[in-house]
């Protein structure tokens, strides 16, 4: 189970740090922190990348396609935002991705975590309908990750359906103990996704750094905000979003 890929693999951005750890016990198949910020992706499938050579062969050829990609892409091109709340909020759109190339009897872990995109504040200017840098980044909320609650499963049973990570929230409580992930507000982020083999070897974590892949989409890229500051962005998400139907219709939110 430790053979490695060897053909030499195209750059197509995926990154190849590993997650931040977290006190989830599948924490053992992860490396160390991930820092600095992404490299971007193309649209549609994220396939292999850089050091994808270097990977254990369980997860070197995995791909991810982002699903709802039009949406993302809409809402990438105004500068989407996602509110941010004490009590977490869901991200809509959700994120969700179809996997290919795992291997169909082996074990996978799914998470996501969040890194900025660069070391700014912002706020948005109404006049001009835009953002502006406001000086240097709060100090960096606590890293954390987000496990795909079906995690453990088998890489056939990931790639049977659409992997929504619809359960996830989104705080600004530094104290938060709910172990939703916390982000500052007026801070850019990108998410990432990443699929970790679970190597049965004893000293799997000797190989951490081969055992996982890494894709990040720049369309999922956004503004973390308490209220959304661009009326284009509010539009779109009651437009789009099937459980805003009580703003369309006048009513409470549901």
């Amino acid at each position: 189970s430790g053979r490695q890929c060897t053909r030499s693999a195209p750059t197509s951005g995926v990154q190849d740090q590993a997650p931040p750890t977290d006190s989830h016990p599948s924490a053992a198949f992860l490396g160390g922190l991930g820092e600095g910020p992404p490299r971007g992706t193309g649209p549609g499938w994220a396939g292999e990348g850089l050091g994808a050579s270097g990977k254990n062969q369980h997860v070197c050829h995995a791909a991810a396609r982002l699903e709802m990609g039009s949406l993302w892409e809409e809402f990438n091109r105004l500068g989407t935002e996602m509110i941010v709340t004490k009590a977490g909020r869901r991200m809509f759109p959700t994120f969700q991705v179809k996997l290919s190339g795992l291997d169909p009897l082996a074990d996978y872990v799914l998470l996501m975590d969040f890194v900025p995109l660069d070391d700014k504040r912002y706020r948005y200017a109404f006049h001009s309908s835009s953002w502006l840098a406001a000086g240097r980044a709060d100090p960096a909320a606590p890293g954390r990750v987000h496990f795909h609650p079906d995690s453990p499963a088998k890489g056939a049973q990931w790639m049977r359906q659409i992997v929504s990570f619809d359960k996830l929230k989104l705080t600004n409580n530094l104290l938060d103990d709910n172990g939703h992930i916390i982000l500052n507000s007026m801070h850019r982020y990108q998410p990432r996704f990443h699929v970790v083999f679970v190597d049965p070897r004893r000293d799997s974590e000797r190989f951490a750094h081969q055992n996982f892949k890494s894709f990040s989409f720049p369309e999922t890229q956004f503004m973390a905000v308490t209220a959304y500051q661009n009326h284009r962005i509010t539009q779109l998400k009651i437009a789009s979003n099937p459980f805003a139907k009580g703003f369309r219709d006048g009513d409470p939110e549901p």
